[in-house]
């Protein structure tokens, strides 16, 4: 039976804020930026703001794995880390935020987990900031060994491994590369370890349900760090079998995973991932080393036991594996002062802080203010009419947008949709240029930016910024019915080139591509636009339904197996198909 996690907390939707809080005030050598709580990002206390004078190493992503990412900033391993709401990627102000902020002449390196949202984020936070004239590098890791390839588009996950790339990029920042040479070290580094995870309970997110998917007896092998299903489901062993099930996993050489053969040096990470206790860790780490060493003949330099990267609460642990050589040990021997690095080194408690003041863009564009006019056309007032109707139909859906996600991914989805839903009516009251429609496109795109984190939000930025892109062509104040198509045409394109899906691959846009081939198919026959209009929101739901019967090729779902998914449609496809549907409705009985 679910139940109500226990939490020591105070507000579910403020965990992230006061855990940032709480970790500047116990290491002094740790800071924020002013422009908190909505702006999350943890940087070295040390370094004048846009004056560093190496290379800096920026990483982050969704929050709910401490200390990773903001425990390992310090000198001599991260120098900023960005922070997502729990399992969502950071948006992409909060990153460049923290590009200009720590990034001097040298440049900066950004380490990225390979999941889409964060890809996404970090992707265009650079181009921006690569715009803006700063130099960036970027590296994706994706040590997950649990996973046959192919995975569609997604690739293999980022796991606990990263922390060791970060250790490598860190320390060879620190001894003054450049940034072609550290990117190059930590590309190398994120080569060379492979990293697989086992479960003994499945975590419970801030203030939902603690899922009951996995039962009394069992174990999941091969899990993500985001909540969702393993690989596979196991009765519990004893653990020394199970590791080495997981060590014959990571160094298969019919998988090929890393390039360890025997005789080689490696290091080992043993990481607990939220709830397990140390006895048990160092019970895994003390039979990890002996198996590597005998059963597959490999020297053991390094071990490393601790938790780096965890899932909030989830019981269990992760292996990496990391080929090693003089050079990989002595970037892992180097000194850092990054708190939770097992061999970091703190400083003196400071009696006070300050926040450190958010750095101007280089950008000189100076963009008018908008407002919400105080008389609407018709037009307008119909806008109005629909934006309020498709964000309290995702308001309304929240729950259940969630469970769908707690089976199909990582459960936030009616989550990271509600901040969406209520920002929009929020700042239509104030800033909606609501009888330019164009500009009113605009400004949704800029409120999904400014809270919805994860890939939600990146997808629905693209989205909006595109249908505006088309919308500006029209020199006219009226929007007809088929600049409205053309521009949904565009959106669904722009969305389809940057995420990479296409229609059957079990996302949003098997709601959105649907819908607009039918409403240019009933435009063309000559229509009346509502009657297309409705007509598409029907064929939205029904694409949004039939993703039950699809093989996700895309996003976190792409993990976990048809039979699982069967039983529950996309939620991202869903929620289309909810907010364009009450749109047009509202449309119809406003009419």
């Amino acid at each position: 039976m679910a139940f109500q996690g226990k939490k020591l907390i105070n507000d579910p939707s403020g965990v992230v804020t006061e855990f940032i809080e709480g970790l500047s005030e116990t290491y002094p050598g740790l800071q924020y930026l002013d422009g908190f709580p909505e702006i999350k990002v943890v940087l070295r206390a040390d370094i004048p703001s846009g004056k560093y004078d190496k290379v800096a190493v920026i990483s982050g992503g969704g929050s709910g794995h401490e200390p990773a990412h903001a425990g390992f900033v310090g000198e001599g391993m991260l120098t900023a880390a960005i922070c997502g709401e729990v399992f969502a990627s950071p948006h992409v102000d909060a990153i460049l935020t923290g590009i200009r902020a720590v990034t001097g002449p040298k440049g900066c390196l950004l380490i990225v987990k390979n999941y889409t949202g964060d890809r996404l984020n970090f992707g265009l936070a650079a181009e921006q900031a690569k715009s803006e004239g700063y130099k960036v590098e970027t590296v994706i890791v994706g040590d997950d060994c649990a996973l046959p390839p192919p995975r569609g588009i997604t690739g293999r996950r980022g796991l606990a491994g990263t922390i060791l790339v970060h250790k490598v990029a860190g320390a060879a920042a620190a001894a003054g590369l450049s940034l072609e040479k550290v990117a190059a070290e930590a590309k190398l580094a994120s080569e060379l370890v492979g990293t697989m995870g086992v479960a003994l309970s499945v975590c419970t997110l801030p203030g939902q349900i603690t899922s009951d998917r996995l039962g009394s007896g069992k174990m999941e092998l091969g899990l993500g760090i985001h909540g969702e299903p393993g690989a596979a489901v196991a009765d519990i062993q004893p653990v020394e079998v199970v590791v080495s099930h997981v060590l014959k996993q990571i160094l298969s050489p019919e998988t090929n995973y890393v390039p360890i053969t025997r005789g080689n040096r490696v290091v080992l990470m043993v990481n607990g991932l939220g709830a397990t206790p140390i006895m048990e860790l160092m019970i895994a780490a003390g039979k990890a080393v002996p198996q590597l060493q005998l059963e597959h003949g490999l020297a053991v330099d390094r071990v490393y036991t601790g938790s780096f990267m965890t899932s909030l609460d989830m019981a269990g642990f992760s292996i990496s594996i990391m080929k090693a050589d003089e050079a990989i040990l002595q970037r892992l021997d180097a000194a850092t002062k990054a708190p939770f690095w097992p061999a970091g080194i703190n400083g003196s408690r400071l009696p006070a802080k300050m926040p450190v003041p958010i750095p101007l863009s280089h950008s000189t564009k100076n963009e008018e203010s908008l407002a919400r006019p105080l008389q609407l056309s018709e037009q307008g007032h119909m806008f109005e009419v629909a934006i309020e109707a498709a964000a309290n139909a995702i308001i309304d859906m929240t729950d259940s947008l969630n469970e769908w996600d707690s089976k199909a991914g990582d459960g936030d989805c009616g989550s990271t949709m509600y901040r969406g839903a209520t920002a929009i009516l929020e700042d239509m009251k104030k800033y909606y240029p609501l009888n330019d429609a164009a500009e009113t496109v605009n400004e949704i795109g800029s409120s999904i930016r400014r809270v919805m984190g994860g890939t939600s939000g990146i997808i629905y930025n693209i989205f909006f910024k595109a249908a505006y892109a088309k919308l500006k062509e029209n020199a006219q104040p009226v929007v007809t019915s088929k600049q409205w198509a053309e521009a949904l045409q565009a959106s669904i394109i722009a969305v389809s080139k940057y995420g990479g899906a296409s229609a059957g691959y079990r996302t949003m846009l098997d709601a959105l591509i649907p819908a607009s081939s039918v409403l240019q198919q009933r435009l063309t026959a000559g229509d009346n636009p509502l009657t297309a209009f409705l007509a598409s929101s029907e064929a939205a739901l029904a694409g949004a339904e039939s993703t039950k019967q699809m093989q996700a090729q895309a996003g976190r779902s792409s993990y976990i197996s048809a039979e699982m998914l069967a039983s529950v449609p996309d939620p991202g496809a869903m929620a289309v198909a909810a907010w364009y549907r009450a749109a047009a409705l509202a449309i119809q009985k406003k009419k």
